[in-house]
C-alpha cells in the first residue's frame, strides 16, 4: 500500500482527494500542521507527495524545497497557479509533475497512478526513507538527516543503522548485525562489529545525535 501525503490549505479539497485515493486502496494523510510541514512528512513516511503552492505561512515552493533536502520522494504540484511560470518553476525545483486546480478526480488519479509506477518497481519496492525522533536516514543515498545538519555513513554505519531504524524499539542481537554486515557464516571477530557501531555513534555525534543507539550488555543494541 503507497502512503500518500496531502499538503493542502483546503480542507474540502484535502477530504476529497483523501476519500478518493483509500477508496482505491491507497493510505493518505492529510498535513495537519502547515507551520510544521516536515515534521509530519518524516513521521508518515510517504511515498508520493501531492503539495499545493499557495499555503499559509510558507509556499509550497519553500516545502519542495524543504524535502528535496532530505528524499527523493515523487512530489505532485496540485495548484489554481497553473501558468507556465509556476509550471517551469515547480518542475525546477524538483517537483515531478503538476495538475492544474480545478481537476476531475479520476484524472488526478491516473496521474498519480502514472507517477508512481514510474517511480517505484512493483516487484521490488523500497521504503529508503527511515525516520525516528527527528533523524532522518535516506539508506539509499547513505545520508543521515538531522535538524539543519547531515552527514555520510559508510555502507558498514549504514547498514547497521538502517536495522536498527527498522527494528526500532527492539532488541537486534549482535548475531544478526554481524550477518547482516557480513552474510557469511565464515567467524567474524565480535570486536569487529563493536568497533563499526563506536564509529557509527560518533558519525552521529557530529549531526548532534547523541544516545540514539543504546546497548543491552551482551544481547544487542537497540533504537527506543
Amino acid at each position: 500500500m503507497y502512503r500518500i501525503f496531502i499538503v493542502e490549505d483546503d480542507d474540502v479539497i484535502a477530504e476529497a482527494i483523501a476519500d478518493k485515493l483509500c477508496s482505491w486502496g491507497f493510505e493518505a494523510g492529510i498535513c495537519g500542521d502547515l507551520r510544521n510541514v516536515m515534521a509530519e512528512f518524516t513521521a508518515f513516511c510517504p511515498q508520493l507527495v501531492l503539495l499545493d503552492i499557495s499555503l499559509p505561512f510558507f509556499n509550497g515552493y519553500h516545502w519542495c524545497n524543504e524535502i528535496r533536502r532530505i528524499s527523493k520522494v515523487p512530489i505532485m504540484f496540485i495548484s489554481s497557479a497553473g501558468d507556465n511560470m509556476n509550471v517551469v518553476m515547480a518542475i525546477n525545483m524538483g517537483a515531478d509533475d503538476f495538475v492544474s486546480k480545478p481537476f476531475d478526480l479520476d484524472l488526478l488519479l491516473a496521474k498519480i497512478q502514472a507517477l508512481l509506477r514510474r517511480t517505484y518497481d512493483f516487484n521490488a519496492q523500497q521504503e529508503n526513507l527511515l525516520s525516528h525522533q527527528g533523524v532522518v536516514l535516506d539508506s539509499a543515498a547513505c545520508i543521515v538527516h538531522f535538524e539543519d545538519r547531515k552527514v555520510d555513513l559508510s555502507k558498514n554505519e549504514n547498514k547497521i543503522l538502517t536495522v536498527l531504524m527498522e527494528q526500532k524499539g527492539q532488541v537486534v542481537s549482535r548475531d544478526a548485525l554481524m550477518n547482516k554486515l557480513w552474510e557469511t557464516d565464515s567467524f567474524v571477530d565480535e570486536n569487529t562489529l563493536s568497533v563499526n557501531v563506536t564509529r557509527l555513534r560518533k558519525t552521529l555525534a557530529q549531526a548532534g545525535i547523541e544516545d540514539f543507539i543504546k546497548t543491552k550488555k551482551g544481547i544487542g543494541y537497540i533504537i527506543e
